[in-house]
């Protein structure tokens, strides 16, 4: 019986990335200006990932390969994580899922655009109801934040500026599931580590070792 509900579990989720991956809503249906390349949703998951990387959005280096954090945000958030490449990419262990599955575009300055909006409209709800067995989320910023928090209930201040919901990380890391949330890992944002050393000083040893928790296979019968 409990393998047989495994099966249809698994099923239904694998239907549902499949559904995913067909998506054209940002194309045939958009809010706001249509996506201005064909789409090519990017994301990672599976029934047995107990860790979950909630992202932002695919760049232009992520849509070509197809493959999620193929940059050099990639390789500093492995190291932020204490991973190499073959257990991050893992899909049984680590699930990614960006907030837009597709790389939304360029601004006038060439910075990437938000996350699209169908997505969330969509797809998110429906595809975190068959997950439950992720216990630990990383959250990589404010757009997934935003998202996550409100899903789980957690309380987030109005307006919270980075520095303020990073800093809570004890707060939601005590939940179950446990909540970190960090800021993106593009190199935008190396003025702001260097101004808050107490990141890589308290945050990451207690990131690595919720990662390892996480990524070690449940107990038999869980």
């Amino acid at each position: 019986m409990v393998k047989s509900s495994t099966s249809r579990a698994e099923a239904t989720l694998a239907a549902l990335v499949g559904e995913i991956r067909a998506c054209r809503e940002c194309i045939d249906h958009p809010v706001g200006p249509a996506l201005p390349h064909e789409p090519r949703p990017v994301l990672r998951v599976s029934a047995t990932a107990r860790l979950l990387i909630a992202g932002q959005a695919p760049g232009i280096r992520v849509h070509t390969s197809g493959v999620p954090f193929t940059d050099p945000s990639g390789d500093r958030l492995r190291q932020w994580m204490g991973v190499d490449s073959a257990t991050f990419y893992d899909e049984t262990r680590v699930a990614i899922v960006p907030m837009g599955f597709c790389f939304p575009g360029w601004d006038a300055k060439r910075s990437d655009l938000p996350p699209r909006p169908e997505c969330r409209a969509r797809w998110h709800d429906r595809l975190f109801d068959l997950l439950p067995q992720v216990v630990t989320i990383l959250v990589v910023g404010g757009y997934a934040r935003a998202y996550h928090f409100s899903r789980l209930g957690l309380a987030a201040h109005p307006r919270e500026s980075l520095t303020s919901a990073v800093a809570r990380w004890r707060e939601f890391s005590a939940g179950q599931p446990k909540v970190i949330p960090l800021p993106h890992p593009s190199w935008r944002n190396n003025a702001w580590l260097k101004s808050n050393p107490w990141f890589e000083t308290e945050l990451l040893p207690m990131l690595r070792h919720e990662v390892r928790a996480a990524i070690v296979p449940a107990p038999r019968g869980r």
